[in-house]
């Protein structure tokens, strides 16, 4: 039996249902990512992640919900963004399903980064108040704050050193570094995307158009140092993240 919820039979899913009633669901984005990164590279990460996660727990694996809400990289051509009203009932029905299958326990790994998570969460309490089942959210630019000032890696931007290094170890075939252009994240005061800045900040708000279209004109969408890339550093960030999804999933198992 595969640990993709896709390969089993329906009477596969429900043996290893009884064993492990983890379900573990991928949510990416499909949007600009720089000269050197493809489209797919959030839902890419969210993929990698819960396959190898599943292949070592015994949890199932969904396949990835590709789109994401990504209203501000709609200035570069290919992405492509869902109302994050239309995503909320969206996952909420993957979870629903699921559950009536006898899965009461979810991981939602996301591979977009914070701007997926305001409707994640959402959707996640809506499943535990209805369903009464339990959801965690797994997102790397939180789980990977105590590890990545020790890489050299700067701070939390868009196809920047991180994504760029993660996705060298992942699928370094589809990543073209030659072709990145540096955009350095510029400090702002009282304010951060990345989750690991340890100062006084407000709240993230999505970039705009206009900001990203921008962005495209200075470096091709990026903003961060891709150029600092490294595959090996790369393998260390996602050994980091691998280590803590397993974690979480066996406590999960273990309730």
């Amino acid at each position: 039996m595969s640990y993709r919820l896709q390969e089993n039979s329906w009477s596969e899913l429900a043996e290893k249902c009884k064993a492990c009633d983890v379900a573990i669901i991928p949510v990416g984005s499909v949007e600009q990512h720089g000269y050197h990164l493809p489209l797919g590279t959030d839902s890419y990460v969210a993929k990698f992640l819960g396959e190898e996660a599943a292949e070592k727990t015994g949890a199932i694996v969904t396949p990835p919900l590709w789109f994401g809400w990504c209203p501000h990289h709609m200035a570069l051509p290919g992405t492509v963004t869902i109302r994050a009203e239309v995503l909320i009932e969206y996952l909420y029905d993957v979870m629903e399903s699921l559950s009536i299958h006898g899965y009461r326990k979810f991981v939602i790994i996301n591979g977009h980064r914070i701007v997926n998570i305001p409707w994640m969460q959402i959707a996640a309490q809506r499943a535990q108040e209805k369903l009464k089942v339990k959801v965690k959210i797994f997102d790397p630019a939180y789980m990977s704050k105590d590890l990545t000032d020790s890489l050299g890696f700067g701070p939390v931007g868009h196809s920047e050193e991180i994504e760029t290094s993660h996705m060298m170890h992942l699928l370094p075939e589809l990543v073209h570094l030659e072709k990145a252009v540096d955009n350095p994240v510029a400090d702002q005061p009282l304010y951060s995307v990345d989750p690991a800045y340890p100062h006084d900040t407000l709240c993230y708000v999505p970039a705009t158009v206009e900001h990203t279209r921008h962005n495209g004109k200075v470096a091709g969408g990026t903003t961060g140092e891709p150029s600092k890339s490294d595959a090996a550093k790369g393998k260390i960030y996602h050994d980091h993240l691998m280590a803590h999804l397993i974690r979480v999933i066996e406590g999960l198992k273990a309730e």
